[in-house]
Parts: C-alpha cells; structure tokens; sequence
C-alpha cells in the first residue's frame, strides 16, 4: 500500500501548487482569493472541479461579445431625451446630488433623464396584472429581458400573449438567462419563434458547459413596450413571484413602471445585451426609430420624475453599480433603508454602513426570515449580527419572502432595480438599477418600507445570544464563503 500513499501525497502536492497558481494568477479581491484557496486545498481535485465552472473569469469570448456593443446611438437616445415634451418643469437635483448624478454619467453612459413618471408595485398579482395590460396594448415592439421565464403556469400566460403579438405584426424578442430559467426549454420557446417572435439566451448561458462558465448571469429584469413603456425591478416571470409556491409563501418585491424618455435608456439597455447574444447578424439591431422614437405629447405624458438608468456587469473590472450606489449612500444625513434578499457585503460596503450608521444616520436592513439558498442565508445572518453592532437597524421580514431590492437616502434619493447587496450582484452578475432623485417616490418606496416593519421583527442583542453554537459555526464558516457565494 506504500504505492497507494505515494500516489495520494503526489496529488496533494500537486493540487497544492496548482490551488496557489489558480488563484493567485488572476487579479481579483483578497477576500476572494482567500475564499477560492480554502475550497481549493480542503477538497483536492473536487476544489479544481468547482474552480473550472464557476472560478474562472468571464470568458474572452464574451467580454468581447459584450463590449464592442457600447454604446448603441445613445448620443442619439440622449438628444431624444433632451426633446421629450415637459408638461411641468423638471425635477430638480441638489448640487449635493449632482455628485451621484457625475459619477453614474462617467463616460456619458447613463445621461439624466428628467421627464418621466412611475408608478410603484410591490405585489405581484398587481404588477403581472398591468405589465399585461401593457403587453397586450404594444402596437409595433415588444422586449422582454429576465434572469427567470419560467414554463410554469404565468410564464406559460406571457408566452401565449407574446405569441399572439407577434401573429398580430409586433416585433418580439425575448432575451433570458439559461440557468435562472431552468424548465424553459429551447422547443418550449419555439412557439414563439414559430410566430415569428425572436429568443435568445443570453451571450454568458450559451454553451456553458463547452466554455466551462456557469458563474456569471444575466440577472436584469426588464420589459420596454414601444420604446416608451418600460418595467424594471426584482420580479421575475414564475409562479413564486405571485406567491404561488408553497416553500416561499406570499412574495414581497418592488417593481416600477416608467413613462417617459427613461424607458428609451432601458431600451438601448436592451439593444445592447440583444446583440451581443445575437448568433447571426439577421438578428442584430441597429439604431431606429422604432425602437428609439421621439415622444408625441398627444400620445404620451411624460411627469417629471428624474431618473438614472444604471447597469454594470463583470466585463468591467471596477464595481462601477456598487461604487456609485455607495457613493449615493453616502449623502445620507437622516437616513438610509435598504431592502435586500442577500445581506453579503464586500469590506468597502460593510465599511461605509458602519462608518454612515456611527455617524449618526438611521440605518436600517430589511432581509427576508427564511432561506432560499442555506449557506447564503448563514452568510446573511452573520453580516446582520455584525452589523447590529454597529447601530445598523436589521429587520426580518416575516410575511412571506423578501425578494426587493430598494434603497432609500434621505427623503430626495432612492433605487430599485435587480442589484442584491452581494458580492455575486457587485462582481459577477449583469445588473441593473433606476435611481430616482424625487421626494414624493422618495416618500411612497418609505411609506411600503414603513408598512413592511409591522411584518418584521427588529434584530436584538438578546435574539443574537439565543443562537447556538452550531449555528453560529455555520454562520462563521458561510461567511468565509461568501465572497464565491
């Protein structure tokens, strides 16, 4: 058996050395490599196995992919905006908000837009209810954006619709991420490409397992109809999301509707993350008017709402959505309330609401009760004991499952959109968020915010003392993890 030991230390020796080059021959964060090094040495082989699917960086192919496609005529979308009809004067920006408003804009990539008007929907038989309203109303575009479409009884009811616009002469075109909408099939969607729709998953869950990347996710949710309705937010396309699944409960999440010259920066969104998915240039799409119109004042009323339409994704290095949104954090003088599913914060965020709550500001986390993935929520429970101690607010929400993603600053600023407070939204998932520089949305996203907290319970000193020791190993060992999460 001395030949069965010899082997056996050969490839721990060897796994050693190539766990060191693995991690450290790629620049990332310290707490990353660290994380990648732990599962790499305590699972030799298997450690690899799992460092070859989900490790690696976006592949090259992709980046380029994804790249060549900035910026999609949006000097174009910006004059457009610029002309929008105004029926009130635009909403105002504080110099103290201009700062955020410069650092989103670096480069020109998300202009302000400052004609438009939302509404807000936290429940998910209100939202589906009028988004196909609008589905139905669409009379020459139709496209649709989600990590999730699933083929389960209200994916089936969008899929159906859809078809039937495309019989009717609507363009469709429906982009999806592969692994969040597992069950949703390539003959599932042929229904729609039999009708003339357009389907594509997204460039990243394209031949995944011959690029050996699963790690990285189209997780934006958006829908624009005619270049001027548009929908983003934390909703998906699946039964959960109506509270239908036993396992969740009653769904908790925030979604808007825009009207207004926004919806044209969600469209070019869109456009751009079409075409690098596209397989053939048949499918590519060019600056338009139809998919980019001017605004009829005798169709169309847009408020006078100012919004950002801000997206990122890990063909960047820089976490240029997690520094702007702390950078918007960070003018928080009363307070800051953050709504979000997955509480894993990288050192830079934990640092800034540590530094904001002890500076005085109300900060307060809402997070859900209940886990939709266990070593994520351990992750999640460790951040929210540590947090408290700081003076940061934690509250579970216990009525269902809390999938919003909201930030509210003061009583001016605030966003909705898909991004988590995670490390997996911050570095390796293609998000997207609307930030609004308005008080009276400011005052609607709080008043549900309020609302959530008779549903919730308040993290305390005494509640943290109650967990046992497993637990809290569970909790230490998960947050080790977290930064591969």
């Amino acid at each position: 058996m001395v030949w069965l030991r010899d082997i056996i230390r050969i490839i721990l020796i060897a796994n050693t050395i190539l766990a060191f080059y693995i991690v450290f021959h790629r620049r990332r964060s310290v707490s990353t490599t660290w994380a990648w090094l732990i599962i790499l040495l305590v699972l030799p082989v298997i450690g690899i196995i799992l460092y070859a699917f989900f490790g690696r960086g976006i592949s090259q192919e992709n980046i380029f992919a994804i790249n060549k496609q900035r910026h999609i005529g949006l000097r174009n979308v910006q004059k457009t905006i610029t002309k929008a009809p105004k029926k009130v004067s635009p909403a105002n920006t504080s110099n103290k908000a201009k700062m955020a408003v410069r650092y989103f804009n670096r480069n020109g990539e998300s202009p302000l837009s400052k004609n438009n008007q939302v509404k807000l929907y936290n429940d998910g038989k209100e939202m589906f209810r009028d988004m196909i309203k609008d589905i139905k109303q669409a009379k020459e575009t139709i496209n649709v954006e989600f990590y999730t479409f699933y083929n389960d009884n209200i994916g089936n009811k969008v899929l159906h619709l859809l078809m039937k616009k495309a019989k009717q002469g609507v363009q469709v075109r429906v982009l999806y991420d592969a692994w969040g909408s597992l069950g949703a099939t390539n003959s599932w969607f042929n229904q729609l490409r039999d009708v003339g729709g357009q389907v594509l998953p997204f460039v990243t869950s394209r031949n995944v397992i011959t690029r050996y990347r699963i790690n990285y996710h189209l997780h934006r949710k958006i829908v624009v109809v005619d270049g001027k309705i548009s929908w983003t937010g934390g909703f998906n396309i699946g039964d959960q999301y109506l509270g239908r699944k036993k396992k969740f409960g009653y769904w908790r999440d925030t979604q808007v509707r825009i009207v207004g010259s926004a919806s044209l920066l969600l469209q070019e969104r869109f456009v751009m993350d079409w075409n690098a998915s596209i397989q053939n240039n048949d499918q590519i799409i060019t600056y338009n008017s139809l998919f980019f119109p001017d605004f009829n004042e005798s169709e169309i009323q847009p408020g006078d709402m100012a919004i950002q339409i801000v997206s990122d994704g890990p063909d960047r290095y820089e976490a240029y959505m997690r520094n702007g949104v702390m950078r918007l954090m960070l003018l928080a003088k009363k307070r800051l309330w953050i709504q979000t599913p997955y509480l894993i914060p990288d050192d830079a965020m934990f640092a800034a609401w540590e530094t904001i709550a002890m500076s005085g500001v109300d900060v307060r986390i809402m997070i859900p009760c209940m886990p939709d993935h266990p070593f994520i929520y351990r992750a999640t429970q460790w951040y929210a004991n540590e947090l408290s101690r700081y003076g940061v607010k934690i509250y579970s929400y216990n009525k269902g499952f809390l999938h919003s993603k909201t930030i509210i600053v003061d009583h001016s600023y605030s966003s909705v959109g898909s991004m988590n407070q995670d490390y997996r939204s911050y570095d390796l998932n293609f998000e997207d968020i609307a930030v609004f520089y308005d008080k009276e949305f400011n005052r609607k996203l709080a008043a549900a915010f309020k609302n959530d907290m008779k549903d919730s319970t308040l993290l305390t000193k005494e509640i943290i003392e109650k967990q046992g020791r497993w637990l809290k190993t569970l909790q230490s060992f998960s947050r080790m993890l977290s930064p591969i999460l």
